[in-house]
């Protein structure tokens, strides 16, 4: 199968896990342009933040028309986030590489498990300031130095911490991604990185399609159902990567 293959197949997987979950298409996007198509982690990082932010405005703007965006929940919660992002997009660009992969499976473990339970987040009735400013500071640093979206995260922060109903609480962390991983990626813009356009770009068209799609999906299929596969695919794909950044 040709690169190009790769790159379109992949693409769309990541797409679609983020329309229908609104998490999971960075965490996959990652060991896809890192084992699929030869990415240095560095790099896949970095262009993973520009697939994550394309395809989450994508899928906003479908999320948008039906409805499910929560605007001023969004807004708070990703202004926490805008400085650690950018201030942890910059310091990522110095961890070694092995380090970064060992961070990322950690990470794609946690989405894992956490895609895998069948209980939604339920709603705590009360905003705190201070809970929400602390996860929108969390969820800031992993994106800016994992370069994943952190829906996984935001989706249950939305909930329990900002109240936010969990038929909105999707299409807002789609808000969320796309304004942390924006600054992330302006954090990164000093590094000297090469990303390969022949291949990110026909990555990036069939994430978006895929999104489109993804939307579409959540309409039709269970959002359990859902989980539990992307959850197993990534418990999967964090075995992989923590096996090779050890052996």
């Amino acid at each position: 199968m040709t690169p190009l293959i790769l790159a379109l197949l992949a693409g769309g997987v990541a797409g679609v896990s983020l329309g229908a979950l609104g998490a999971g298409g960075s965490i996959l996007t990652v060991p896809a342009l890192i084992y699929l198509l030869g990415f240095t982690p560095a790099a896949a990082t970095t262009a993973s933040l520009v697939v994550v932010v394309v395809t989450s405005v994508t899928a906003l703007v479908a999320h948008a028309r039906a409805g499910a965006v929560r605007w001023r929940a969004g807004l708070l919660f990703a202004a926490a986030g805008l400085l650690p992002a950018a201030g942890a997009g910059a310091l990522s660009a110095r961890l070694p590489a092995a380090v970064l992969t060992l961070l990322f499976a950690a990470v794609a473990a946690l989405a894992g498990l956490h895609m895998l339970r069948r209980r939604a987040p339920g709603g705590s009735g009360t905003v705190s300031g201070v809970r929400a400013a602390g996860a929108g500071a969390g969820l800031g640093a992993v994106t800016g130095f994992l370069g994943v979206g952190g829906g996984f995260l935001a989706v249950p922060a939305l909930v329990t911490v900002l109240a936010v109903p969990m038929s909105a609480a999707v299409g807002t962390s789609l808000l969320v991604v796309a304004a942390n991983g924006l600054v992330a990626l302006a954090g990164r813009a000093y590094a000297a990185v090469h990303l390969d356009l022949a291949l990110l770009l026909p990555f990036l068209a069939a994430a978006v399609l895929g999104a489109w799609d993804g939307r579409r999906l959540a309409a039709r299929v269970s959002a359990g159902t859902l989980r539990r596969v992307f959850g197993a695919l990534l418990l999967a794909v964090a075995v992989a990567m923590g096996a090779t950044a050890v052996l």
